[in-house]
């Protein structure tokens, strides 16, 4: 995957945003304002994902590429090498990501993200 594509699929995500809030390097993907997606621009060979912690403990365990995440909460959050992975298996990691994120909203918002 590379990163046009990522970009693509992040933002295909109802009420997703993209932003550089922590400098011009680094890209965020946001549902609500919430984190779900960041990566690196000039060196895009890996993502940081939200995870619910015990599918992150086994995806860790079962795929070499997926370690604990960089400067995020390692209970909750992977970061992804990407080489190596195909792009569906990325994208489902992707969707993992948003629909973990989005259980923390207020259910009215909830509802209105997966209605349809």
């Amino acid at each position: 995957m590379d990163i046009e594509t990522f970009r693509a699929f992040c933002l295909s995500k109802k009420e997703a945003t993209e932003a550089c809030p922590f400098g011009p390097d680094t890209l965020v993907f946001k549902v609500c304002s919430k984190v779900f997606a960041l990566c690196s621009i000039s060196d895009f060979k890996s993502i940081n994902l939200k995870c619910e912690p015990e599918k992150a403990i086994a995806l860790r365990a079962n795929y070499e590429q997926v370690k604990p995440g960089f400067h995020m909460n390692k209970k909750h959050w992977n970061t992804v090498h990407l080489e190596g992975l195909n792009t569906l298996f990325i994208q489902e990691m992707i969707n993992d990501s948003y629909t973990e994120v989005v259980k923390i909203l207020p259910k009215t918002i909830q509802k209105t993200l997966f209605a349809g």
